[in-house]
Order: structure tokens, then sequence, then C-alpha cells
């Protein structure tokens, strides 16, 4: 019976009938080790290659829409700036009925000009 083993030199795979390895001519001893079989590769690539730092458009109007008033929606969508003057007005209630809007013309946005303003 013929299979394949292991050199405890290269670990090369080579046939059990040989006396000598054929990668780096190390001699070969008994008993001999056998080697299983290689697992089938698997192919983990997506098919569509994904953009970890894209934001998605329907967590920005929901976060404008409840949580606007504080400006987590600017924080969201890396405007950090307009995020913190939200912050410090928000007991004005003025950013609360801004971002209302800015959720309104968010959800009207298609995805190909949000992802250009804020992908």
């Amino acid at each position: 019976m013929e299979f394949l083993i292991k050199c405890p030199e290269c670990s090369a795979s080579i046939s059990n009938q040989s006396i000598s390895c054929t990668s780096c001519g190390f001699p070969i001893q008994r008993p001999f080790k056998a080697v299983p079989p290689p697992l089938p590769a698997r192919n983990n690539t997506p098919s569509i290659p994904i953009n970890r730092n894209q934001k998605s458009k329907g967590a920005a109007v929901l976060l404008a829409l409840f949580l606007g008033g504080f400006g987590i929606h600017k924080f969201y969508l890396n405007q950090i700036f307009l995020g913190i003057v939200y912050l410090l007005f928000c007991w004005t209630f003025i950013p609360a009925i801004i971002s209302f809007f800015e959720a309104i013309i968010l959800l009207f946005m298609n995805e190909t000009e949000f992802n250009k303003r804020f992908g």
C-alpha cells in the first residue's frame, strides 16, 4: 500500500516507497508517518468589494431624527465641528429643528450623492 509521508528534515511530501527524500536527500527511516490530504481551499473573498468607511444613509436619517438635537448625526457623518456646535446649542432646540429638516433632506438624497458627500 502506497501513501504519502512527511520528510522529517524538510517536511516535503514523499512516497512511503522512497528510501530518501526527493527534495533534500535525507534518508527515510521506518515507521512511516502518513500525511493527511490537504483540505480544499475556500475562497472567502467577497464578490463585491466592501468599503468599511462607507456610511449608511438610513442610519444617518435615524440619527438625525432621534438624536439630531445633540448633533449625533453630524459626528456620524464625520462633521465634528458642526457636531460640537449642535451639542453646545442643544438647549435652545434650534439644532433639533434644523436636524429635522436635515433628516428629510438626507431621506430624499439619492445613494450616489450621499456616498459622494459623506462616503
